[in-house]
């Protein structure tokens, strides 16, 4: 098999899957048939494109393949196929004249239905509509193959069991499920961008699987602003991803970061969304976010971020949603603009917020800050908390260099602690 038939492949089932997926399920109303007939669709693709050559339209083919051999099953199983519980695929609202009359927008919105768990909407988001293997899946979650094949299976029987709809919600509903559509978005998003665990800071599967259905989210639905403030967000988060590491791999926090290397690009398409976003009202959380990531962006130096009005930002993000994490990251910022012990100050609250109980990052701005107080024995302390909370292998070299540094610095007072 040619090398330029695996690359046709792989890349039809990046561009294409989702809508592959989304369309042979509305012809089968199973969800369990439409996957097994679209991977049919790409395994037939490695056998027959060597010999008939790659198509002009891969897309158009494997549409084709997967529904004819959908619609062979169905014959053949249709009687059985009568008894057992279908997607209900009422299609009435909206139609095309709404601009949402698309096979994906049915897909995502029935993976993210309010009647599943979290962890059921991402898993099934990424195992439908980005097509991640269930390995992938289960890698992502960091819990055995078995278990999460067990969880998607369970998912997608209560999907048709509980009659949930295969439809893009009606105008009255959208507004709520966009939003819990983004939120499982962005949680995919940020474990992708630091992964919980492994030896990798980055599972670019998970990064590129958000940006390619925020993408999605914003073609079919361009004056939506909540999903241009979050595809602005990834974007502009995005942009930093190739000089978060030294060349030995090491992390680079943001300070230290090759601002050159940031991809400008990407810099100047999220920054024109945020702007889009922001120019309407009410503002929204996403938007906030971008626009704290735009600040950082457009400084041309560490030295140069606009702090006072990042602080600003932050306030306006805790009133549109209250999070300790957001709190957190607003008492960085105090700390950034006002020195090291107003940082400690606005951080000695949140030492008591249960959320953030084993949250790492806690600990290590605490350590940084104390750090930069020269308080060695304190800062060690809160670095090694940090360490204790990180299953990362890359942020935990981090934090053990942290370590180190202290060492080197600390007075005997430090020395002893460490006995």
């Amino acid at each position: 098999m040619s090398a330029e038939v695996v690359a046709a492949v792989a890349q039809a089932h990046l561009r294409d899957w989702a809508q592959l997926l989304a369309a042979t399920a509305r012809l089968t109303r199973d969800l369990d048939l439409a996957e097994e007939c679209t991977q049919d669709a790409y395994a037939q693709a490695l056998r027959v494109w060597p010999q008939i050559g790659i198509p002009d339209r891969p897309g158009a083919w494997l549409t084709t393949t997967a529904r004819n051999r959908a619609l062979d099953v169905l014959r053949r199983e249709s009687v059985l196929r009568r008894a057992l519980p279908l997607l209900v695929t009422d299609q009435s609202v909206p139609g095309p004249e709404d601009g949402l009359d698309d096979d994906r927008l049915r897909l995502v919105f029935t993976c993210c239905h309010p009647a599943l768990s979290r962890d059921a909407q991402v898993a099934l988001t990424l195992r439908l509509v980005c097509g991640l293997s269930t390995a992938e899946v289960a890698r992502a979650f960091l819990v055995p193959e078995p278990t999460m094949a067990a969880r998607i299976t369970r998912a997608k029987k209560k999907i048709s069991a509980a009659r949930i709809p295969y439809r893009v919600p009606s105008p009255d509903h959208l507004a709520e499920r966009v939003s819990a559509v983004l939120d499982v978005l962005y949680l995919i998003f940020t474990t992708g961008h630091t992964a919980p665990s492994g030896a990798h800071l980055v599972r670019r599967d998970l990064v590129d699987s958000a940006l390619n259905l925020a993408r999605m989210l914003h073609l079919l639905m361009p004056t939506d602003t909540e999903i241009s403030g979050l595809l602005a967000l990834l974007l502009l988060i995005h942009a930093r991803d190739d000089s978060r590491l030294s060349p030995s791999g090491r992390l680079r926090l943001l300070s230290e970061q090759d601002r050159g290397r940031w991809d400008r690009r990407l810099i100047g398409e999220g920054v024109a969304l945020v702007t889009d976003a922001l120019s309407r009202r009410p503002p929204t959380r996403y938007a906030v976010e971008a626009a704290i990531a735009a600040v950082h962006a457009e400084a041309p130096t560490w030295q140069d971020t606009d702090w006072a009005e990042i602080v600003g930002l932050y306030d306006v993000l805790l009133q549109l949603w209250p999070s300790p994490v957001v709190e957190l990251n607003r008492a960085v910022a105090v700390g950034l603009r006002d020195g090291p012990q107003a940082g400690l100050d606005a951080l000695a609250p949140l030492l008591a917020e249960p959320v953030l109980a084993t949250y790492g990052y806690l600990s290590a701005a605490r350590g940084e800050f104390l750090r930069q107080l020269d308080r060695w024995a304190a800062a060690a302390d809160a670095y090694r908390e940090a360490l204790a909370q990180s299953h990362n292998t890359v942020e935990r070299a981090f934090l053990t260099d942290r370590l180190d540094d202290l060492r080197r610095h600390a007075s005997t007072d430090l020395e002893e602690a460490y006995r």
